[in-house]
C-alpha cells in the first residue's frame, strides 16, 4: 500500500493570474492529508502523463486498474501525438479546464477503437476532487460515451460546503472522502457521470493559470468559457512515462532533438497492456 503523504496541489500564495488581465484570482490551495489514493504520492513505476503547455507543465498519475478503457484510450492517443498542438477550448474558473479535441471546438473527439465511444468507468475509489484528470462524457444523440476529450477539475478549495458534505454522508460517502472534498474542493455531482482516470500531483498551479485566463463573451453577453485568441492555451505535447519520468530539461532536449515526446518511455507500454 502506498504511503499516504501530504500532497501540495499548489504552493502559490493568492495572486492575480497574469493571463489577459482577467481579474480572476488563483486560489491558495492547502496541503491535503488524506488516506484517499488520489492524495498519495506516485510510486516508482506508476504510469504518468506529462502535459507540456505554453503556460507550464502538468504531471498526473494515471489509474489503469480503476479506469482501464479511459487510460488505454488516452495513452494510445497520446503516443500517436494526437494531443500535440491541440488547445484547451474551455477554461471555466472554479470548475474545470477542458481539451483533447483535435478540432479545437469541443464538438469533436476520437478514440483508439475506430472512433467508437467507450463506456463510463465510475470506480468507487476515485472522486472528482480538485486536480482530478477526467474523461469528458458526451450524453445523448448517437455518440454517448467517452472519447479523446479530458478535463482537469479546477474547483476551488471551499467549493464543497457543509450542506454538500451532509448530502455526501447521506449518499454513502465515507468520512475520509467527505474530509478530502472539504479540504481540496471538487465536483462530487460528477462522480457517477464522468470517469476519473488520473490525478495531478505536480503543476496544479498551471491548471489554475489555465482556469484564470480571459474568456470570450457570446453575442448575448454570456461567457462562452473559451479562452480569447490572445490567451490561447496550447498543449504542446503529452508524454506517457512511468514515475518519476523524464525531467523538464530532458523533455526539452528530446523536443529539440526532433524526438516525439509522446513516445517517451516506450518500455512502459506493458503497464497498460
Amino acid at each position: 500500500m502506498k504511503k499516504t503523504v501530504c500532497v501540495v496541489l499548489s504552493l502559490l500564495l493568492v495572486l492575480l493570474c497574469g493571463c489577459g488581465g482577467s481579474g480572476k484570482t488563483a486560489p491558495n490551495r492547502p496541503e491535503v492529508t488524506s488516506e484517499e489514493r488520489q492524495f498519495a504520492a506516485p510510486a516508482d513505476g506508476d504510469l504518468i502523463a506529462i502535459f507540456t503547455t505554453n503556460l507550464g507543465e502538468v504531471r498526473a498519475v494515471l489509474y489503469p486498474d480503476a479506469a482501464p478503457m479511459a487510460v488505454y484510450n488516452f495513452v494510445g492517443l497520446a503516443r500517436t501525438g494526437y494531443y500535440n498542438g491541440t488547445v484547451i477550448w474551455r477554461s471555466q474558473y472554479g470548475f474545470a479546464v477542458q481539451g483533447g479535441d483535435a478540432t479545437g471546438t469541443g464538438t469533436g473527439g476520437s478514440t483508439i477503437w475506430s472512433n467508437n465511444p467507450y463506456p463510463l468507468e465510475a470506480d468507487a475509489s476515485l472522486k472528482h476532487y480538485a486536480g482530478a484528470l477526467c474523461a469528458a462524457f458526451a450524453s445523448g444523440g448517437d455518440a454517448t460515451g467517452g472519447n479523446s476529450q479530458f478535463y482537469f477539475v479546477a474547483a476551488l478549495p471551499d467549493s464543497v460546503d457543509k450542506t454538500q458534505q451532509d448530502q455526501l454522508a447521506q449518499n454513502g460517502y465515507s468520512e475520509s472522502q467527505i474530509a478530502a472534498y472539504a479540504a481540496a474542493g471538487g465536483l462530487p455531482y460528477l462522480d457517477n457521470t464522468d470517469t476519473v482516470f488520473g490525478q495531478v500531483y505536480q503543476g496544479m498551479d498551471v491548471v489554475d493559470k489555465m482556469a484564470c485566463v480571459e474568456t470570450e463573451k457570446g453575442e448575448d453577453g454570456s461567457d462562452t468559457w473559451r479562452p480569447t485568441e490572445e490567451d490561447t492555451i496550447t498543449i504542446e505535447s503529452v508524454t506517457i512515462s512511468t514515475y518519476p519520468g523524464p525531467t523538464s530539461e530532458e523533455l526539452a532536449a528530446q523536443s529539440e532533438g526532433g524526438e516525439s515526446a509522446s513516445s517517451d518511455a516506450a518500455s512502459s507500454s506493458e503497464a497498460v497492456g
